[in-house]
C-alpha cells in the first residue's frame, strides 16, 4: 500500500513535532512548511492526498492560502486547524469546501480520526456496511420463510430496499449479487402469497391492507378534515418505494415527514386502473357500473385515464366534502413550468392535487430509447436517473412554493414498476389486451407456473371484456411474450420496466404526508 503524503503547514510546525513523529510511526509521509507562500508553491510541485493547514500565519492567511490551493487543485482534501473560534472564520472556511475544522490544541489522535475520516472513508463505511448486512441476511432469510401477513411484507420490503441503497455505494459485488437474490426469492414468495391471499381481501369482513380504492377515504381524507391547512396531494405516476427513498432528502429541505404508510396497488398494477381506482374511491368493476361514460376497457379505443378530475368531483360528493379544489395533470415540461408559475392562484384552494407523469414516460423511454436504455441499465441507474428528474423539475418548485404558502404535503403514486428478465409464453385471440405483465380475454393459453389466474373477474373487482374472460397476472421478473415471433418479443422487451403484475416493487408503494419545515 502507497504512504499517504501529508503537507502541514503552519508557522509554529517546530512545535508539532510529537504529532509529525506520532503520524511517521503510522507510516504516513509528512511535509511541513511554516508560511503560506511557501506552502502553495510545494502543494502545485507535490502530489499530496491531505493538507493540514493553520489559520493565522503571518504573511500570507491560512483562509488565503486555501484559496489558492482551491484553485490549483480543488479535490485535494484541506484540514483547517486554528486557535481561533471565530464564527467568520469557520464559516468561510466551511463555504471553501475545506475536509474537516479543528480548533487548537488538538491531539494526536484527532488528528488521526479526521485523517481516517477522510482519506479512509470510503473503506472503512464499505467493510462496516458488508458486515452489517451479512448479520442482517441471516435474520432476512429467517424472516423470509415466516412472513405471512401484509404489514409483515411491507416491512420485509422497506428492509430489504434499505440494504440495497446502502450496499449501491459499496465496493463489494459479492454482497450486491447476494442481496439480489434475497429479493428474487422475496418476489417468489410474495407472488404465492399474493395468490393465496389476494381474493380474501374483497370480503368486506376480511383483514386487509389499505388499496387504491381505500387510500383517499382512509388516508387524504383525514388530513382534510382537519382544516388547519391546504393540502397538495402529488401523485407521480409509477413511482417505486426505492424511488422515493433517494429523493427524500430533498423533499426533507422544504417539509417534515409526519406519516408514511405503504400501502398496496391493486391488480392489474396498472395506470387505467390503480390511477382511477384511486381518485374515484371505486374498485373497477363498480367504475365500469356507475360511470360507464368515464371508463374504458383495456381493448376499447381511446385514453383510459381521461376523467381522473371527473372521478375525484364525484369522489368528493359521495364523501360529503364540499371544499375549494382543482385537479391538475403534468405530461410535459411546458406544463409543469405552467404549474409552477401559477401556483401562487391556489392559495385558498383547501386540495390541489396534481398527477406528475415523468417517471412513468422515464419507464415506456426506456424500452423504446436505446439513450434512456443507457442511462437507466439496472435499478441502481434508474434511481439515480429518477433523482436527477426530480431535482430539476418543475414538481420541487411547485413543492417549494407550497411550503411557502404553508400547504401540507402529501407524495404517494398508483403503482410501482419491476425490471423484468424472463420471457414467458403465452397465447390469446386478437382481443386479449397488450399489457405484458398481465393479460385479459379469453382462450387464454399460459404457463401455470408464472401466472395467478383469476377465472371469475368479479370476485378481485374487475369488470370482464365478455362472458368467459379471465385475467392472468405475471408473477416475479416475467414477462408475457407471444408464442408467435417470440423471440422478438423475448429480446426487445428483456430488462425493460413493467408494471401490471404482482411484484414487490409494482404492489407495494409509499404514502407520504409532510408538514412544511
Amino acid at each position: 500500500m502507497n504512504q499517504i503524503k501529508i503537507l502541514w503547514v503552519d508557522d509554529e510546525i517546530d512545535l508539532l513535532k510529537p504529532h509529525i513523529l506520532f503520524l511517521e510511526k503510522k507510516n504516513y509521509n509528512v511535509t511541513t512548511c511554516n508560511n503560506g507562500r511557501d506552502a502553495v508553491d510545494i502543494f502545485d510541485e507535490g502530489d499530496f492526498d491531505i493538507v493540514f493547514l493553520d489559520e493565522n500565519m503571518p504573511g500570507m492567511s491560512g483562509l488565503e492560502t486555501l484559496q489558492e490551493m482551491k484553485e490549483k487543485k480543488s479535490s485535494t482534501p484541506v484540514i483547517m486547524i486554528t486557535k481561533s473560534e471565530e464564527e467568520y472564520i469557520m464559516e468561510e472556511a466551511i463555504g471553501s469546501k475545506i475536509a474537516d475544522y479543528l480548533i487548537k490544541p488538538v491531539n494526536p489522535n484527532q488528528i488521526l480520526l479526521s485523517l481516517k475520516k477522510n482519506l479512509d472513508h470510503s473503506r472503512l463505511i464499505s467493510e462496516k456496511t458488508s458486515l452489517d448486512y451479512q448479520k442482517e441476511f441471516r435474520k432476512i432469510a429467517m424472516d423470509l420463510s415466516m412472513v405471512n401477513s401484509y404489514e409483515d411484507w411491507a416491512e420485509l420490503y422497506k428492509k430489504l430496499i434499505y440494504w440495497e441503497i446502502e450496499l449501491e455505494n459499496i465496493d463489494d459485488q459479492n454482497m450486491i449479487d447476494i442481496l439480489e437474490s434475497q429479493k428474487v426469492e422475496a418476489n417468489s414468495q410474495f407472488g404465492k402469497f399474493i395468490e393465496r391471499n389476494y381474493e380474501d381481501w374483497f370480503d368486506p369482513k376480511a383483514s386487509k391492507p389499505i388499496q387504491s380504492h381505500t387510500l383517499f377515504r382512509e388516508l387524504v381524507v383525514p388530513e382534510l378534515v382537519k382544516k388547519d391547512k391546504p393540502v397538495l396531494f402529488v401523485v407521480i405516476d409509477n413511482l417505486r418505494y426505492d424511488q422515493w427513498k433517494v429523493f427524500e432528502s430533498v423533499v426533507n429541505n422544504h417539509y417534515k415527514l409526519e406519516k408514511e404508510v405503504p400501502y398496496y396497488a391493486i391488480l392489474p398494477t396498472a395506470t387505467q386502473y390503480a390511477r382511477n381506482a384511486l381518485f374515484s374511491g371505486l374498485l373497477p368493476i363498480d367504475m365500469e357500473k356507475k360511470f360507464p361514460q368515464y371508463w374504458k376497457n383495456d381493448v376499447d379505443e381511446g385514453g383510459k385515464n381521461l376523467y381522473e378530475a371527473e372521478f375525484l368531483t364525484e369522489h368528493l360528493k359521495r364523501l360529503g366534502l364540499n371544499i375549494k379544489q382543482d385537479y391538475f395533470k403534468i405530461t410535459n415540461l411546458a406544463a409543469g413550468k405552467k404549474l409552477a408559475e401559477n401556483f401562487k392562484a391556489l392559495k385558498n384552494n383547501d386540495l390541489v392535487s396534481v398527477v406528475y407523469n415523468f417517471v412513468d414516460m422515464l419507464s415506456h423511454a426506456k424500452t423504446e430509447m436505446d439513450v434512456v436504455k443507457e442511462l437507466a441499465s439496472d435499478d441502481k441507474a434508474y434511481r439515480s436517473l429518477t433523482l436527477s428528474w426530480f431535482k430539476n423539475s418543475p414538481l420541487l418548485e411547485i413543492i417549494q412554493q407550497a411550503q411557502k404558502m404553508n400547504f401540507k404535503l402529501i407524495i404517494t403514486t398508483d403503482h410501482g414498476t419491476i425490471n423484468v428478465k424472463h420471457p414467458s409464453k403465452v397465447i390469446g385471440d386478437k382481443n386479449t389486451s397488450l399489457n405484458l405483465r398481465y393479460k385479459t380475454g379469453r382462450s387464454l393459453t399460459y404457463e401455470d407456473k408464472d401466472v395467478y389466474v383469476v377465472k371469475e373477474p368479479k370476485t378481485i373487482g374487475l369488470p370482464t371484456i365478455n362472458m368467459s374472460s379471465s385475467y392472468i397476472f405475471t408473477k416475479n421478473d416475467l414477462f408475457l411474450a407471444y408464442v408467435n415471433n417470440y423471440n422478438h418479443y423475448a429480446s426487445y422487451y428483456r430488462n425493460t420496466y413493467q408494471h401490471g403484475g404482482i411484484s414487490l416493487e409494482e404492489m407495494i408503494v409509499p404514502f407520504l404526508v409532510f408538514q412544511p419545515r
